[in-house]
């Protein structure tokens, strides 16, 4: 079983017949003490950062996740459940502390010389450029596959050896990160057709390992 986080923070119903479609039994809960038997932990997130983190804040569910990560078990962390893996954000002045599970800020896109007329938010395809070998999140899924993305903002690693993914946009940014059993994207692949469709099955088989 996963358990998909509700934090009452947005409609999770497409994550949620996602993970039914790769094959998972979902269990979709706001409660930490129904983690306890789950085998895999996925970590949505619409809207601003600081919504999420003090949605989670309010339910126990920072510290829920912390310490199912720091136990090594498989988590999945989606779009803002990406940035919320990070230390803060600039959105906003956000004064929410992010969970820190990596070092790291989350920053906005910003035009450049050669995108002078960058448009902000990304929304649509892009490609994702695999950088992590044997990554089991992105078996079966071909080199520089597109994914579809919404976002203002991104995190930046401080380590790089996580980053997973890279994706161009104005610049280049880290769009997947892995450390050990945490895999965190910031496309979505509940809206990423079959390619999202094999990743998220991806790690629900892992999670049955």
């Amino acid at each position: 079983m996963l358990a998909l986080l509700d934090y009452g923070a947005g409609n999770i119903r497409s994550v949620e017949k996602a993970l039914h479609a790769a094959g998972a039994d979902v269990l979709r809960t706001g409660s930490v003490s129904d983690l306890a038997n789950a085998r895999g932990l996925v970590l949505p997130g619409v809207g601003a950062f600081d919504d999420c983190l003090n949605a989670l804040h309010r339910q126990e569910l920072d510290a829920a996740v912390r310490d199912w990560i720091g136990r090594g078990r498989p988590f999945l962390g989606i779009c803002v459940g990406y940035q919320a893996l990070f230390e803060r954000s600039e959105e906003f002045q956000s004064c929410a502390r992010g969970l820190g599970i990596f070092k790291g800020p989350v920053v906005r896109f910003q035009p450049t010389a050669t995108e002078p007329h960058l448009k902000i938010p990304q929304i649509g395809w892009n490609e994702v450029e695999v950088t992590q070998e044997n990554c089991p999140l992105f078996a079966g899924i071909p080199q520089r596959s597109h994914f579809y993305f919404v976002h203002s903002y991104h995190p930046q690693p401080a380590d790089p050896s996580i980053v997973a993914g890279w994706t161009d946009y104005g610049h280049r940014f880290a769009s997947a990160v892995r450390r050990d059993h945490v895999w965190a994207t910031q496309f979505h692949p509940e809206k990423s057709q079959q390619v999202g469709l094999r990743l998220l099955r991806n790690f629900v088989e892992f999670t049955r390992r």
